[in-house]
């Protein structure tokens, strides 16, 4: 029989469709790679080029795969983990852990005091470059009493110091005498915790399954797939056809799932604020420090809040907002353009013939540095460009695939924490400390953060951190936008999840208790 023309393009497109319907369900097929009884989580989730907590501090993966001697629970508070119970000895500042004797790495070895011993000597190496290595400062030797106990003693009583060891501990045994930073390890973790690697496909997904030898509470859940997916508006897409199970969103994208029954939205509250931080290395920063009091004022941070996320989130004018160590009495920089042109002018700037303010031949104009994939940081960013050209700034936005912390003038940055007040402050804001990006230096926020992760007295710690805060307002570092509620958005039929757990940075710490979860 002759097809005519149109029978034939009929045909191909017939063609073309069940291509992409199977190609869809090999897709699919791929993520899940399950058998049919299995219960499998798919999360959608931002990419991975190394899996290691001694040394990368953003992870949500890692919760899954290694234990720390500590761990949180629902509340943020400290509790057992690796280490069953504790002892502090005031007189030598030292803590004796003790550790539980059932535990094995996902590849039947024997977990010991001598993996504790590693990790943290490891994280202090500085051959290491850790990001986390200035929250284990005042560690000052690591002692193995037996295989089921180890003593850590510290040059001042640190308070912090039962937060930080919530961080995996690695397996001696694989990593002894290699370089931890290159080893392959960091593609192939090997861990205590709840799941372990079964398979790593680059840039599309990671397979974790249920580890059966678990010392804890055995999954409901036998695999969890990391899907990757780095752009925002894709996980919202990819959670209406299927193919994620679990993903967070941006607020734009809830209206989406609102009416579904076949979706929770979830709206948590984190830790999580966002800021312009300003880069004191690069050329003109360097050269005008006293700007970034000024620019605060011109930053309408409720426009923010209602425009981008949709009234999900609260005005930030510090770090330690979520908690009783937040100072609400310091100068908050409160929206005023006038404000922002004065301050400006008062150091030596003029405005020019094109409304951009200049001095000495230059104009007031800097880069605002976005990573590639947020959209909600991404368009922060043009908002605050915005209004910073409203009073005489010109701040252009762009988009990179890789931050040259060293050169950019500023960077649309996120921290937080809802644990102890010194993590994300002291090696944020301390000078040199490991993740203080902007190269900021003062004297006297150093001295007062030193003294509150060195008392035990908690009156004492509330009032460094509120005089920490005080001094903050008289040399900004950052220009602080905006708290920002999470959005996860989940298949109604996974069960467990604690929304009232406030999260941390990027929103981390929806898994904490994934053991606890089930599909329905």
């Amino acid at each position: 029989m002759k097809l005519t023309r149109l029978k034939r393009l009929r045909l191909i497109g017939i063609i073309m469709a069940l291509g992409l319907m199977i190609g869809c369900s090999k897709q699919e097929d791929s993520n899940k790679e399950s058998s049919p009884n299995e219960k499998v989580l798919v999360y959608g989730s931002n990419d991975y080029t190394n899996i290691n907590p001694a040394l990368y501090e953003h992870g949500e993966i890692n919760s899954l795969i290694f234990n720390g001697l500590t761990a949180h629970d629902k509340d943020n508070k400290i509790i057992p983990a690796l280490a069953e119970s504790w002892n502090f000895d005031k007189s030598t500042n030292t803590y004796t852990f003790n550790l539980r004797k059932d535990i094995k790495w996902h590849d039947g070895q024997p977990f010991s005091a001598d993996d504790v011993k590693f990790t943290v000597e490891s994280i202090k190496n500085p051959k290491n470059a850790s990001e986390i290595a200035s929250n284990y400062e005042d560690v000052t030797g690591v002692e193995v009493v037996d295989d089921n106990t180890i003593k850590i003693s510290l040059n001042a009583p640190n308070t912090a110091m039962l937060d930080y060891l919530t961080v995996g501990v690695l397996p001696k045994h694989i990593l002894q005498g290699k370089d931890i930073t290159t080893d392959n390890f960091n593609q192939n973790p090997i861990g205590t915790g709840p799941f372990k690697l079964e398979k790593w496909d680059r840039g599309q997904n990671i397979i974790l399954v249920k580890n059966k030898d678990y010392f804890a509470k055995q999954p409901s859940i036998d695999k969890v797939v990391f899907k990757i997916v780095p752009d925002d508006k894709i996980k919202s897409v990819q959670l209406k056809s299927g193919e994620l199970d679990l993903a967070q969103v941006t607020p734009k994208d809830i209206e989406n799932f609102e009416e579904d029954n076949n979706f929770d939205v979830r709206i948590m509250k984190t830790a999580d604020y966002r800021g312009i931080l300003y880069n004191f290395n690069s050329k003109f920063f360097k050269e005008n420090k006293s700007l970034p009091n000024a620019l605060s004022y011109a930053i309408d941070r409720n426009a923010i809040i209602d425009s981008i996320l949709l009234g999900h989130g609260e005005e930030a004018y510090s770090p330690l907002q979520m908690g009783e160590y937040n100072n609400p009495d310091i100068e908050k920089f409160e929206y005023d353009k006038n404000r922002a042109k004065e301050e400006i002018e008062k150091l030596g700037w003029k405005l020019g013939k094109d409304n951009i303010y200049e001095k000495n031949g230059e104009k007031l104009s800097f880069e605002i540095v976005c990573g590639e994939g947020d959209q909600v940081r991404i368009d922060m960013a043009n908002l605050c460009s915005q209004q910073l050209r409203e009073i005489g700034v010109e701040s252009k936005v762009r988009i990179n695939s890789k931050i040259d912390w060293e050169n950019q003038d500023s960077y649309l940055i996120g921290w937080g924490s809802p644990f102890d007040p010194d993590d994300h402050t002291y090696k944020v804001f301390g000078t040199g400390k490991g993740s203080n990006y902007s190269s900021y230096s003062n004297k006297a926020i150093d001295e007062l953060l030193k003294k509150a992760r060195e008392t035990d007295n908690n009156e004492e710690k509330i009032m460094y951190y509120k005089k920490f805060q005080e001094e903050m307002t008289k040399d900004m570092p950052y220009t602080f936008i905006s708290y920002i509620d999470s959005i996860y958005v989940a298949k109604s039929n996974i069960k467990g999840i604690t929304d009232e757990t406030v999260l941390g940075h990027h929103g981390v710490g929806i898994f904490w208790n994934i053991v606890d979860w089930t599909i329905e």
